[in-house]
């Protein structure tokens, strides 16, 4: 059997005051695609920030990483506005220590040349969060952890970024996401529902 990619147990997360998860599980291995459900308020984000080592909401339980540590992509834009997309690309690199040859295919592939050394002030919602979603062509493999990644893109972007995250499990990595949306995939899909928040 596959070493999991991550292994959640026992976890309980508690966020002002309101239990969020309890004895929580979640195991993820190289080759699945995992959809977190559930109502609004009821901690897909927190859950995902957490596996992510992002949150100190966690009041028990153990993550183990079996992969290195993830690549989490938040539902935010998550990028520097005074900087180009081609500057954030190369920040995000250097700061992953990966190759920063990929940045201009990457940004090709989301639908920015031309765009590559404007300001992302001065970019659309949907243009910033393809840079954001270019990440994803930097950084192969592994486990992604992605919170609402079809968020403000158009029909086209939420068909080439299925695509990706189809090429990404297929290559033996492993995806857990949330979206309010029906993924377009042809690949078999996990579903974890969270419980419905009080």
């Amino acid at each position: 059997m596959s070493t999991p990619l991550i292994k959640a147990t026992g976890l309980c997360l508690e966020r002002g005051g309101r239990q969020l998860l309890t004895d929580f599980e979640l195991q993820v291995l190289p080759g699945e695609l995992v959809l977190i459900e559930g109502a609004n308020g009821s901690g897909k984000t927190t859950l995902l920030r957490s596996l992510a080592g992002l949150s100190q909401l966690a009041q028990r339980g153990t993550i183990e990483l079996g992969g290195g540590p993830p690549l989490y992509l938040g539902h935010r834009a998550g990028i520097k506005q005074l900087l180009s997309p081609r500057e954030n690309l190369s920040f995000f690199c250097h700061s992953h220590g990966l190759d920063c040859s990929g940045i201009d295919a990457a940004l090709d592939r989301v639908g920015l040349y031309g765009y590559e050394d404007l300001l992302c002030q001065t970019l659309s919602a949907g243009q910033q969060r393809r840079v954001n979603l270019a990440r994803l062509y930097l950084r192969r493999g592994g486990l992604w952890l992605l919170d609402e990644p079809f968020t403000a893109i158009d029909r086209e972007g939420v068909i080439a970024l299925a695509s990706t995250l189809q090429e990404q499990v297929q290559g033996g990595g492993a995806v857990v996401l949330t979206s309010h949306q029906d993924l377009p995939v042809d690949i078999p899909l996990r579903r974890v529902t969270l419980g419905v928040a009080a």
